[in-house]
């Protein structure tokens, strides 16, 4: 058994305050957040945008390993995830969507053969299944020819 750990410490009110975000490992280290960087243009970081790092990060793993099973490496996966917060007049905010756009140049490797390891990937990324909400994906198989293949509507 596996278990990752994060720690915030929060002070003030949630308007006026400040919070600061770490991580077992060290990669977060009392990373600034408030709710100015989570709905305004503050710097400091948010849950969403570490929700979408999340995401990307575990959505390149899973395409990796599903590229891996059909004897495919690629010589790059790059992943970037957009989480939509939307503010909901009877609910308040909520994510409501996440886009996933992914592109890989993987040498061989045919587009229907990319399309269903991409749409695998996406069914068996742990953090996919951890999320309740419509995620959509547009994957492309870039080709050493330069080629560009859509994957459709994945």
């Amino acid at each position: 058994m596996k278990i990752r750990t994060a720690s915030v410490k929060w002070h003030g009110s949630f308007t006026e305050g400040r919070g600061e975000i770490s991580t077992e490992s060290g990669a977060l280290n009392k990373s600034l957040y408030s709710s100015g960087a989570r709905f305004e243009q503050e710097r400091g970081t948010n849950p969403e945008e570490l929700i979408a790092a999340a995401h990307a990060a575990c959505y390149s793993m899973s395409l990796a390993v599903e590229l891996r099973q059909m004897s495919f490496i690629a010589d790059f996966i790059k992943v970037v995830a957009q989480v939509k917060l939307e503010s909901l007049s009877n609910q308040g905010w909520k994510i409501t969507h996440i886009h996933l756009n992914a592109e890989a140049a993987i040498p061989g490797c045919a587009p229907a053969t990319f399309e269903k390891a991409a749409n695998a990937a996406k069914i068996n990324c742990l953090v996919s299944q951890l999320l309740n909400v419509n995620i959509t994906l547009a994957a492309r198989l870039i080709t050493l020819n330069s080629e560009l293949f859509e994957g459709g509507s994945l």
